[in-house]
């Protein structure tokens, strides 16, 4: 059996973000295991899926994973919450993340700036957000 390349373990940390890393991949490491957001402003949690945050190592690479998801109320560019205290990017990061659908709109982009703060990027007066999840955000720290 061949072992994987870097390459392959790259591309399957960007597919699959929020899975368990595989058994017995050994170029791949939970680096800060899922620690709760804290949200900022009337953000509330999804009650079954809170939003957490993790770092994982893939064949050398760091990547920050989100999960979970919250209801809102955006009509501009917006703080979410906070990373977990101990986890913080070494430069801006950015992901797109699904939302609620407004005439064809159904994705928005979830930033993590150097201080820990996620911001939601893309609601307007025409075309609300009312919610944000944040599985599928994978975005390479180093």
């Amino acid at each position: 059996m061949r072992s994987p390349t870097r390459r392959t373990l790259l591309t399957a940390a960007a597919a699959l973000p929020a899975v368990a890393l595989a058994p017995g991949v050994s170029d791949a490491e939970v680096v800060s295991a899922w620690k709760p957001i804290t949200l900022t402003g009337t953000a509330k949690a999804f009650a079954e899926a809170p939003p957490q945050a993790r770092v994982v190592r893939v064949a050398g690479t760091d990547f920050l994973q989100l999960r979970g998801g919250a209801h809102v109320s955006y009509t501009a560019d917006s703080p979410l919450g906070r990373l977990p205290s101990g986890l913080r990017v070494p430069k801006l990061t950015r992901g797109l993340c699904p939302r609620n659908n407004h005439n064809g709109l159904s994705v928005c982009r979830v930033e993590a700036d150097v201080r820990g703060v996620l911001i939601v990027l893309g609601g307007t007066s025409a075309s609300k957000i009312t919610w944000v999840r944040l599985d599928g955000f994978s975005s390479v720290l180093s």
